[in-house]
């Protein structure tokens, strides 16, 4: 990403592609959830973390507005010979402006974090996540835990019931947080042998997918 150009960052190419065929799978039962048919847009306010250097982010939003996907290019945890002792854990923290619509309001109710993990036979990798309005309280941590011999793409995802989304405060403007992090162990694996487990991407395929509900705001009292 050029620091030249604007940190606005709307939907492009094959991430488009994936992302507009979503459907949040948290919201089944709970009836049809309309977007807003204006676009919405997303900024990266601030990036920080040993996994996401400045300009190794990218946010995309659905052409529909029911989701936006988050891209890394640097984000690898590891252990073996020559790697740093502290590449074991590996962490983002992505502070977003999350620009909608007027009377429109949202909530995240799935993501789908995806990589890819080389792990020797008695090595674990972990992948943990939360995310939180600015001022609001944070959502559990959830993590998900790979052992192994392991030598494919991973997945994991975390869902939220309708009846407990954490909407965005009506008529305030609040950056939308996320953390994730990666973690790499050993474990009883030959320690002349290297693991590790990344979600970062070398295609569009591979990125982390945010399924977004909409609500629609109460009338302001005149």
């Amino acid at each position: 990403m050029s620091p030249s150009l604007s940190r606005t960052l709307l939907v492009g190419g094959a991430a488009a592609a994936l992302i507009a065929t979503a459907t949040p799978a948290g919201a089944s039962g709970s009836g049809p959830i309309t977007a807003p048919p204006d676009k919405i847009v997303i900024e990266l306010a601030t990036v920080n973390g040993s996994g996401c250097r400045e300009g190794t982010a990218e946010v995309a939003v659905a052409p529909d507005n029911t989701a936006f996907t988050v891209t890394y290019s640097e984000y690898l945890a590891q252990v073996g010979p020559g790697a740093p002792p502290t590449a074991f854990r590996k962490n983002c923290q992505l502070n977003l402006r999350v620009h909608v619509p007027n009377g429109f309001t949202y909530a995240i109710v799935q993501a789908d974090y995806r990589g890819f993990a080389f792990l020797q036979p008695g090595a674990s990798g972990q992948e943990r996540a939360n995310y939180y309005f600015q001022g609001m309280p944070q959502t559990s941590q959830r993590t998900h835990q790979f052992n192994g011999p392991l030598n494919d793409n991973w997945q994991a995802t975390d869902r939220t019931e309708y009846a407990d989304l954490v909407w965005a405060p009506c008529g305030e403007k609040r950056n939308f947080n996320i953390n994730t992090e990666l973690r790499v162990n050993a474990g009883t694996s030959n320690p002349q042998t290297t693991s590790f487990m990344a979600m970062d991407s070398t295609d569009a395929s591979v990125n982390t997918l945010y399924h977004l509900a909409w609500q629609a705001c109460p009338a302001p009292r005149t």
